[in-house]
């Protein structure tokens, strides 16, 4: 096997990410109120593992260990996000200097070390006094959002040139509001589609207020996206992945580039019963305007994608194509490892969307790997899926992808959302009895690609 050297460009942000109720701990420190993470965890039967996020990394403790690392792997930026009721502990009103403060001093310890900071506005922990009131089914939970980003973004804005409103509305809207495995628990998807619309909504109308208090700086969103693949074009594969790409990509993307909402998937969810037969009542007027507000970036969380394929099915039952992913290599999370799909997905966004710049600001993968007998982790796993999609994503470049930056998720193992600590991410190892960091052999490995801003791999 021969093997070649791969290279980025020189302003390449190579970077790793992480969330606040992930990592932070420290829930109900320094005037901090009530999210939804925190009281949907405390309810027993929640959590696979019954833990919570109530300590987590103590990174809100810990936050200058935290940076030593990140500055010896030679990060050149960091994506964090910050948490809601920290800064405003009951949505909107009174707001909590000890929260600000937190973040003042995170950013300019960042900036210390050289490294470029990457807040994002919300990552799912909305403060319980929000939700208690239809939380982002009410409208006015957009406009609270709004109410928080002017307060950060003054209180951030004359160091922070990168913000990120929103980290993907698809799991808030799926997993927290229609199939319940994430806070707040709801299993109803009329509610969802108007959290959807909400979420887009309230980025729209923070984005001119982000401009407005951080001059120059970059403003973008953060979406998660599933490439649909079809092993075969029967009519039920087309039907069903056509469908599929409605529901987790194409209801985010059209809107946001101001497409409106998918008609096909409109209709759909009038047929299901949904919506009502005149549609997507709670649209009012100027929103899709106000969504399809101009960005800078588009951020992209890319994992996996979903294989359709007609499978043999009892002659006279009427099933959809399933997936069938058996020898295909998965992570821990049982999801499939294909990293060409990254390079489709943004050769995708790019040439049908034309966002601008495009960041990955997640991708990684689950092994459970752990310390040997020496004390090193040997997580060569996690390794060559990055290994992979790095390349991959070098391949999107060069196609003409105005790719600028790659952020692995995650900085440290940390809490897994419904999974507990039973999944770890991390190129840095956490003993969560202990608090103690180690690096893994593949944060070794991304110290070295940073420093060489390539890689070599395999023909």
């Amino acid at each position: 096997m021969t093997s070649h050297v791969i290279t980025f460009p020189d302003d390449f942000f190579w970077g790793a990410a992480t969330s606040a109720y992930q990592i932070e701990g420290a829930w109900d420190e320094d005037g901090k109120g009530e999210s939804i993470w925190d009281h949907f965890c405390h309810t027993p039967g929640n959590i696979e593992d019954g833990s919570t996020g109530d300590v987590a990394c103590d990174h809100y403790h810990r936050w200058p260990e935290d940076i030593a690392l990140m500055k010896e792997l030679g990060l050149k930026a960091y994506r964090f996000s910050v948490s809601w009721p920290r800064i405003l502990p009951a949505g909107r009103g009174k707001v909590n200097q000890a929260g600000l403060d937190f973040y003042s001093r995170l950013v300019d310890g960042l900036l210390e070390a050289g490294i470029e900071p990457f807040p994002t506005l919300y990552h799912w922990d909305l403060p319980r006094s929000l939700q208690d009131e239809g939380g982002w089914a009410a409208r006015s939970t957009a406009e609270a959002f709004v109410e928080y980003t002017d307060v950060l973004s003054r209180h951030l804005g004359d160091r922070v040139k990168h913000w990120i409103t929103h980290n993907e509305p698809f799991s808030v809207a799926f997993l927290g509001h229609q199939i319940g495995e994430h806070a707040p628990g709801l299993k109803d998807t009329p509610t969802s589609l108007k959290v959807i619309h909400h979420l887009l909504l309230s980025h729209g109308w923070a984005v001119p207020v982000l401009r407005r208090n951080s001059p120059g700086a970059e403003v973008g969103i953060t979406l998660v996206c599933i490439p649909i693949v079809l092993a075969s074009s029967s009519a039920d594969n087309l039907r069903v992945g056509r469908k599929l790409d409605g529901q987790f990509n194409r209801w985010y993307l059209d809107p946001l580039y101001g497409r409106h909402y998918p008609a096909d998937q409109v209709a759909e969810h009038i047929a299901d019963g949904n919506l009502p037969a005149e549609g997507l009542v709670f649209v009012e007027p100027g929103d899709m305007e106000a969504i399809a507000a101009q960005t800078d970036f588009l951020g992209v969380n890319y994992y996996t994608t979903i294989v359709l394929r007609d499978e043999v099915v009892p002659e006279g039952e009427n099933q959809p194509p399933v997936s069938s992913v058996s020898e295909v290599e998965c992570t821990d999370m049982g999801w499939p490892i294909n990293p060409d799909g990254l390079y489709q997905l943004l050769n995708r966004l790019h040439f049908e969307y034309q966002p601008g710049k495009l960041y990955i600001t997640e991708s990684g993968a689950s092994y459970s790997d752990g310390p040997d007998k020496d004390g090193r982790i040997r997580d060569q796993r996690r390794l060559n899926y990055l290994r992979q999609h790095f390349a991959a994503a070098q391949r999107a470049i060069k196609c003409g992808v105005p790719l600028a930056g790659y952020f692995v998720w995650s900085l440290i193992d940390n809490f897994e959302w419904n999974k507990g600590y039973a999944q770890r991410f991390g190129l840095i190892w956490v003993d969560y009895e202990t608090q103690q960091r180690i690096l893994k052999d593949s944060a070794l490995w991304y110290k070295q690609v940073i420093a060489d801003n390539g890689l070599v791999t395999p023909t």
